[in-house]
This record gives C-alpha cells, structure tokens and sequence, in this order.
C-alpha cells in the first residue's frame, strides 16, 4: 500500500521508470509518506541513516559504486541544508545524487510554523535543477507534476551527472496510506547531442604538432579510466601524460609528480608548448603554479558542460565532450606521430624520482604508515577500493598509492569523508573490501558515519591521528601564529577507542614502528569485520618527516 499523496505517488513512479534502485532515508515525520513510499516499493532498497549530513555523503558513496543515481530523502526545515556540502562534493564531482526533501505548505512559511523555512531553490547554485512539485487537485496540475519530476531526473544524467533537487510539499494527513499501487507515469527521454568528432579530430592533429604536447588528467571515476586505459598507453607514446592516482586506474605505482616538480624546479625545457587538460580537479598545487608558468600556444580544456574552466590561465580552446570520447579521439589520432625528445626527458626524471622515493625510509610518522599500509597491501596482495580523506591524507596517498584513489575532491572539503567510504562499502558489501585512510579531525567530524545500522564488515578504516589538522604544520609562517595549534589545527587529544567500542568495530592502534607492523598485520587478516587501525603520531615530527622525504629530490 502506498499513500494517498498524489505527488509523492508520481515522484515514486518515476523514480521506479528512471531505474532508481538505492535510496539513503532520514528520520522525520514530514517526509514519513515519502519514505513510507520508497520502502514500500518493492524495486527500491532503502538504507536509513539519522545524519542528514552523513546520509548526503553516503549516498554520494553509494553514486561512486555503481555509477548510477541514489536518492537522499530527508524531512523539511534545516533537515535540508545539512546535505548541503554532500550536494556540493557531487556538484563538483559530477555524481549523480538526488535529494528529495519534504516541505511544509507555502502558506506556513515565515509563520513562526516549526521546521519550516524556504526550501525552493535552497541548494542553489549547487545542483543542476531545482523544482518544487505541486500538490495536485486537477489533471493539468498532476501534468505539471509530472513534467517537474521528468525534467528533474533527466537533469541528474545531463552533462556528464550531477545532483537535483526534488522539492515536495506535503500537507496533513500525513499518515493515509491505502492506495494500492503506483500509477502509470509517463516516462520523457532525454537524449544529449554528441561531440562533433569532426572538429576535434582536427585540434588533436594540431596538438600533436606540438613539440612538448603535455596531457593532464584530473579526477576521473575509475570506470572512465578502466575502459581508457588503452588509450591513455597510446597517448604515453606521443606525449608527456601527467595522472595523479585520481585518474590512474593501473596498478603501478603513483606518479612522483611534485618530486619531480622539485627537481627540475624553473628549467624551461620541461614547459609544455601544447597542453590538454581533461576531468576534475588535482591534487598538487605544485603542478598548478607550474602550468601557470607555462603559456602554451594551444591549452585546451575539456568538459561536458563546455564550462570555461581554466585552470591553468591560458585557455585556448574549449572541446565539450566526454573525457572518455575525447582520450579516444585523440589517442587515434597518435597513429604515425613519433616520440618526442620532451617525452623521453620526463620519462627520464620520472624514472630517477622513482628509484629515489623506492630507498627512502621514513622517520615514525603519518609518511612511514601510509608507505607501509601500501606495501602491506601489496605483499598481502589485498584486493579491494581505497578511499581517502582530504588535506594530508590524499597527499600521502598520490607518493604511496599503486591504484586508483576516490577522495571528495570536488571541494575538498573534510566532511563526508568517511560517509563516503561507508556509502560505496554498503552498496558493495558482498563483492568487495573497502579500505579508507583519514586523518584524525576529517574522522572525528564525521564519526556520525558509523552510527549507521546498514555498516558491513568490508570496512576498514585506517586513522592518522596526530592531535589535529597535520596540514598546518606545514605552512611556513603559520608557526609564528600562537593559536596554531590550539584553534587553527584544533589540537585535541581525543581516541576512536571508544567510538569504535560504541559501534562494534574491532580496534586497534599504534604508537611505534613495531607496534604498525604488527597491527597492519591483524588489520589485513582480521577474521571479522568493520576494523580500524588507529595510527598516534606527533604532528611536529610529521612535518618533518614530510620535509626529509622532499629534501632528498
């Protein structure tokens, strides 16, 4: 039986013809025929999370496993804007997610009526498309319905992905529930315009004119780069192909990209003359001011939106279209292109800085953990998804990593972090381990994540717990500020102990070297799951360990 509210009955049915199969549900009475609805319907699992804030980004997890759109239910009033930074992160990672939020009756608002505020348009200019569905009493208005909810999941898809926001006003009862199926909605099927291939055949012949052609890949989803992978060889072949683990779904080890960015410090024989930048965002800012330096004749940016993202400042051109479409056309283009000089001189110090970053033996610190926590991971030849948290995190993953990374980069924010690992760990449960490295204020802000009744076994969470924000450490000057650590790192002395006691999660920690390996050893063979390793260093210490580890490029 599902409710007798028509507009909650047509957003069901649609959502069931768009093939909408998980949905990440909040408490509330507001939302209750909603919820009522996504549980009842027989072809949608629901997955109930308390936090809105930590719903929003487990949904986005749950985006990431399967590349397909997740709705996120929460109830009205400031119930919404807690999905908001999960709504942003999906904005700027194109993910496909889909808040449904619950309102109260326009009347009511700004009455002093409780959780009522102004919930049209309230994730803008975040999401792709915002509608507030009528409550229908006639068939045009039931029309309308049904228009707004098409043009809201068609948006979801457009573009590359990204998150809308389904707006439904519910008045009381709220509690009826006896009509006895959906109804028959009509389905509007978009289908998006294609790249002219003509044209972009063209740029890339004119690319590979270029005597220092340089690719640079951005965050990409793992199932872009998989089905790139051959592409991407050929383009190696021809031209300088910059990837950090982001976009790197091989299993090598990670391109020394700020090593050698270091090494070869302003030699202008290493500045690119044509340049190409695909995807999302990337983690070095040393890569960054190092292409600000470098005027091309020709940098082109491409994106399905067609945005103007120039990244680098010296946009030339604009190619909308599909990364995956444009690697392709351009690595068919390679076909009697020969090597280039430029080519073999970063081969040439890539491969130096490799050899390097191979003797180095890091100091007890954040450094040595995640260098060991990849060479456990290989000698156990553990097979399974990495996450990561920002700031630090990410960063020692792209020297450590020999697969691909998911990490929020979209606005590298540190919540959701480990919501996120949580979400594709839920959707994926019964087919892999996911394995997620955070530093200690990303975990304890979103601990929320794990007071969750849908948690699996496949969980293991990694925590860097160095006393605060590491980062902060490594700014130089900001030690002469005598609030650093007790208000801008927010130092604080806190344990995942009894966290992971409350939500019977196997715990263990590490204070030493000895005391790493032997417990990296238990974490990777642990006989039941969710575990989480909780690795004590001194932030001081970590800096300086990170300084050592530059210095020797």
């Amino acid at each position: 039986m599902y409710s007798t509210k028509e507009n909650v009955n047509i957003l069901t049915a649609l959502l069931v013809k768009e093939g909408i199969t998980k949905a990440v549900v909040c408490p509330g009475s507001r939302n209750s025929p909603i919820v009522h609805n996504l549980c009842a319907c027989p072809d949608i699992e629901c997955y109930p999370v308390t936090d809105e804030r930590s719903a929003g980004f487990i949904a986005l997890g749950m985006t990431l496993a399967d590349n397909e759109p997740v709705a996120v239910c929460v109830t009205s009033g400031s119930a919404l804007l807690n999905v908001a930074p999960a709504v942003a992160e999906a904005f700027y990672q194109k993910r496909p997610l889909i808040v449904i939020s619950a309102d109260r009756p326009a009347q009511w608002i700004d009455q002093q009526d409780g959780q009522t505020l102004h919930q049209h348009r309230a994730l803008e200019p975040n999401v792709r498309k915002s509608v507030t569905l009528p409550e229908p009493h006639n068939d045009e208005e039931r029309w309308h319905c049904n228009r707004l909810v098409n043009e809201a999941l068609n948006a979801v898809r457009l573009n590359g992905s990204g998150p809308v926001h389904i707006n439904v006003p519910i008045t009381e009862p709220l509690f009826d529930y006896d009509v006895l199926q959906l109804p028959d909605e009509r389905r509007t099927v978009l289908y998006p315009a294609v790249t002219d291939d003509t044209r972009v055949y063209e740029m890339a012949a004119d690319f590979f004119c270029g005597e220092k052609p340089m690719i640079v890949l951005g965050q990409l989803i793992p199932e872009v780069v998989g089905n790139s992978l051959e592409a991407i060889e050929e383009l190696k072949k021809v031209a300088v192909v910059i990837q950090e683990k982001l976009a790197d779904d091989s299993i090598c080890p990670a391109q020394p990209i700020d090593e050698v960015l270091k090494m070869i410090s302003d030699d202008s024989a290493y500045r690119p003359d044509h340049l190409i930048y695909i995807g999302g965002t990337i983690v070095s800012k040393r890569l960054r001011q190092f292409l600000r330096k470098c005027e091309c004749r020709m940098s082109i940016i491409v994106n399905e939106e067609g945005n103007c993202c120039d990244t680098f400042m010296h946009a030339t051109d604009i190619i909308q279209g599909s990364a995956e479409e444009v690697i392709g056309i351009f690595a068919n283009e390679t076909e009697g292109v020969e090597k280039k000089d430029f080519v073999t001189l970063w081969d040439e110090v890539f491969d130096k800085a490799k050899t390097i970053r191979e003797t180095i033996k890091p100091r007890f610190s954040q450094l040595l953990a995640v260098k060991t926590f990849h060479e456990k991971m290989r000698e156990e030849a553990v097979d399974g998804e990495l996450f990561y948290g920002n700031s630090s995190a990410v960063r020692l993953g792209n020297i450590f990593s020999d697969q691909y990374i998911y990490v929020n980069r979209g606005v590298n924010g540190i919540e959701g972090s480990l919501s996120t690992a949580v979400g594709y760990a839920v959707a994926h449960q019964d087919e892999e381990d996911v394995y997620c490295v955070i530093g200690d204020l990303s975990f304890f802000y979103d601990q929320n994540a794990l007071w969750n009744g849908a948690l699996s076994p496949n969980l293991s969470i990694l925590l860097l717990n160095n006393g605060g924000g590491g980062i902060f450490h490594q700014l130089p000057g900001l030690e002469r500020s005598p609030y650093r650590d007790s208000a801008v790192a927010a130092h604080h002395t806190a344990s995942a102990e009894g966290i992971c006691q409350t939500h019977d999660i196997v715990y263990l920690s590490a204070h030493n070297e000895e005391e790493l390996y032997k417990n990296l050893d238990k974490f990777f063979n642990a006989e039941e799951g969710p575990v989480l390793l909780e690795v004590f260093t001194n932030a001081e210490e970590d800096a300086q360990a990170l300084k050592d580890y530059y210095q020797a490029f």
